[in-house]
């Protein structure tokens, strides 16, 4: 007890230091001052809403005989909520078999480790720690999103106290279970059971939802209608923080309660299971406590960010096939780097993400939540994304260099190798996104043809932009200056004759197709002539020092 007595009054010290470091410049104190004037306004704002619908709603006539129908927009954002908290759920447990968890800084393991303290003792204080972080953004998070709902829920202490613990907890408890996941494998190299269980829990969670969906009349109806009922609740982590949030609904206090206390007996549980097996954790956390601090350093601008800063698998172990001799070992250099960035070298996490935001859209477009144009701006956002994509291409410094000049093949076999496989995750990703979003939105299906065209092709212009003076042009700084002419250049000749065909062509038909086909149709020019361009300067490259 007086070791951990020690180490609260170590923490104690050490905020009373940031506190005298504010003080000593407020100025620290802005941007928070500038986020609670924002949540304040909103509040005023909702507020206000509130008070002028009240006077304008009429009491409706009750119709005894009538039947209750279903809810469904509340049983969708029940489910939909749901759903996200499964998947981060499902998401971290499948990590927790690849990395390991920690708690620690390294001035921690400088430190603590060093000290005559009992392991089990540190370890016990800093994982019941990490409930404040957690408690600081359950706090921020539900401050804001109440400002945007107190004009429909009328909000008291008591809903506020258990949305906050709901929160809070759900993030508390990921940590220990990911630490005591990794811990397990540690000792009994378990760590294909845990990964096959977790994938088959993530089948069936999917099969909770696409079961019912097909059973109904109309699938969005349907597929929520397990997953937001009220034994859902006692689904472990994820239904525990919504029963607790419940009190929303049914103002039950020991029912809140009660699942406050289960993830009491699971915390204490997963406690004594970390103790049990942990032993000298030591060695464990270092690679992790280490891998944390030069996240935070690369954030803080003292490490230079790389291009294997965002990779997922940079250790991973590759078995690639053979894919045959000449400019095939171009589109072979980039399979192996694509492998070592993301979980699948055609098609990664990223992808995954912008398409399920894609559908989501598509989704709730079909609800009549909102209008098809927020999808229409999403795909236009996914355009953009391509174009700086193309610009941002990392690796055409290698045009210069003797293997790129001295592999036999034609220039355009080359070429072709060196951008197939972004082709390749521009189409896969293409194809994921607009084909169920089209056909769940119920949008017109040639959109589908277009938007692919459309995103290979401002890919290319961006890829052209960014090739052309670096292969063409020796100084960094004729470099620096040509690209600012050859962008402001391809914008007012092509992308506003493009913009402005798409505008003419949405205002004679109505329909965002034929304005999406009006850019694509101005863009291919654009892309044809960078291309023809960029091909005609890779035939001129010559030897130089690099």
């Amino acid at each position: 007890m007086n070791e951990i007595r020690l180490l609260f009054r170590k923490d104690i010290l050490i905020l009373i230091n940031n506190l005298k470091l504010i003080l000593k410049n407020p100025l620290r104190l802005l941007p928070y001052a500038g986020i609670l004037i924002y949540i304040l306004f909103m509040y005023y704002l909702r507020l206000r809403n509130r008070g002028e619908d009240m006077q304008s709603q009429e009491m409706p006539e009750l119709d005894m005989n009538s039947i209750p129908e279903v809810n469904f927009a509340m049983q969708n954002i029940i489910g939909g909520v749901t759903v996200l908290a499964l998947a981060f759920l499902i998401y971290q447990l499948f990590r927790a078999t690849k990395k390991n968890v920690s708690f620690f800084k390294m001035a921690d393991v400088n430190l603590l480790f060093t000290a005559p303290v009992k392991p089990e003792n540190i370890l016990i204080y800093y994982m019941a720690r990490s409930i404040l972080p957690s408690l600081g953004g359950a706090i921020i998070f539900v401050v804001y999103a109440s400002s945007q709902a107190i004009d429909t829920y009328d909000l008291n202490v008591g809903n506020f106290i258990f949305l906050i613990l709901s929160v809070a907890l759900f993030f508390f408890i990921v940590s220990p279970i990911k630490f005591l996941v990794y811990t397990l494998n540690t000792k009994y190299d378990v760590i294909e059971h845990i990964r096959t269980g977790v994938i088959v829990l993530a089948a069936i969670l999917s099969g909770i939802i696409i079961i019912p969906g097909l059973l109904a009349e109309k699938f969005w109806q349907g597929m929520f209608a397990w997953i937001s009922s009220p034994w859902f609740d006692f689904f472990p982590i994820v239904g525990w923080s919504r029963g607790i949030a419940s009190y929303l609904s049914h103002d039950n206090v020991i029912l809140s309660m009660g699942f406050i206390a289960l993830y009491g007996i699971a915390y204490f549980v997963i406690l004594k299971l970390v103790i049990r097996f942990a032993g000298y954790y030591y060695e464990d956390v270092l690679e992790a406590t280490k891998s944390n601090e030069e996240k935070l350093e690369k954030v803080k601008g003292k490490k230079q960010v790389g291009e294997s800063s965002y990779s997922l698998n940079t250790k991973k172990k590759l078995a690639l096939p053979d894919f045959g001799t000449g400019a095939k070992a171009f589109y072979w250099r980039n399979y192996v780097h694509s492998s070592r960035q993301d979980f699948h070298p055609l098609f990664g996490l990223y992808s995954l993400i912008m398409v399920g935001i894609g559908i989501v859209l598509a989704v709730l477009s079909l609800f009549e939540w909102f209008s098809h144009y927020f999808l229409y701006v999403y795909l236009l956002m996914m355009l953009f994304i391509y174009f700086f994509a193309g610009i941002g291409r990392a690796n055409v410094g290698d045009l210069k260099k003797p293997f790129f000049i001295l592999v036999p093949a034609s220039w355009a076999s080359k070429f072709w190798n060196m951008i197939k496989l972004d082709i390749l995750q521009i189409g896969l990703f293409c194809l994921a996104l607009i084909i169920p979003s089209v056909l769940i939105a119920g949008l017109n299906r040639y959109i589908i043809p277009v938007f692919l065209f459309a995103t290979i092709e401002v890919y290319l212009v961006g890829f052209g932009i960014n090739i052309i003076p670096q292969i063409s042009l020796d100084e960094g700084w004729d470099r620096k200056l040509i690209k600012p002419f050859m962008i402001g250049g391809i914008v007012l000749f092509g992308f506003i004759p493009s913009l402005a065909f798409s505008i003419l062509a949405f205002i004679a038909s109505k329909q965002f197709v034929w304005a999406l086909f009006g850019g694509t149709f101005g863009m291919f020019f654009v892309a044809a002539i960078l291309m023809h361009v960029t091909l005609d300067v890779l035939k001129r490259l010559e030897f130089k020092d690099v």
